[in-house]
């Protein structure tokens, strides 16, 4: 009697343990729904959020701080999206953030002043064409400066009133950030563990404005933990 061949039955595991695997490193889950804000929370003050065609239209108000979209708690994750600002504005998008629950000094400088509801923590900064900080990460509201270098390269990365692409990873206390396709930052930082994500629309100058910042195209994968990922683009 002719025995069963294995091999057909082991050759199609294969297959779907490896389209399995590709699924895994797919940047799929969508953060944005491209409708509605739900599911998002507005901090710090009172810009406008608004969806339109699909994107997300932050405007300023005049007289207002700093002002932010929220959602989330995560912890490791990577980000896709797509911003584009006018360049008399800047903006960024905060990761591992959190908002202070109420007045009081500062909990790493306690001659400092913070006040309830305002937003602190790691932000990928937005900024015109030859700023030269676009991708870099600076820490809002808390030490208020940044915590990390950029790459040489990458100072020139941003392009005034076009759509750039932004990619931020963060995994365990590992930072990175890519502004159209090239490499801006790769650093660590031990202060927050998770936190919710936040698209700012900047405070401006009594008599400016108004300005907009526009985010699309949202692509968000949570990553488990000590899972690799290598961006591919």
């Amino acid at each position: 009697m002719k025995r069963p061949s294995i091999f057909i039955p082991l050759l199609v595991l294969a297959l779907i343990l490896s389209q399995t695997a590709g699924a895994d490193n797919a940047i799929s889950t969508p953060l944005f729904d491209g409708k509605s804000l739900e599911g998002w929370t507005v901090r710090g003050g009172f810009a406008s959020y608004k969806v339109e065609d699909g994107t997300i239209v932050g405007t300023t108000a005049e007289g207002s701080p700093n002002t932010f979209l929220c959602k989330g708690d995560f912890k490791d994750f990577v980000l896709d999206l797509e911003v584009k600002c006018d360049p008399r504005l800047n903006s960024g998008v905060q990761v591992r953030s959190h908002a202070y629950e109420k007045d009081g000094p500062d909990p790493l400088d306690p001659k400092k002043r913070r006040k309830a509801g305002v937003v602190y923590g790691p932000q990928c900064e937005i900024d015109r064409q030859g700023s030269g900080t676009a991708g870099r990460f600076y820490d809002e509201s808390r030490r208020d400066r940044w915590i990390c270098e950029i790459k040489p390269e990458a100072r020139d990365a941003l392009k005034d009133n076009e759509w750039n692409r932004y990619r931020i990873v963060v995994q365990g206390n590992r930072y990175r950030s890519w502004l159209n396709g090239v490499p801006c930052t790769d650093f660590t930082d031990d202060l927050d563990e998770h936190g919710f994500i936040g698209l700012q629309v900047h405070g401006i100058a009594r008599g400016s404005g108004p300005f907009q910042v526009r985010w699309r195209n949202f692509q968000f994968k949570e990553l488990k933990p000590g899972e690799s990922f290598t961006p591919t683009d």
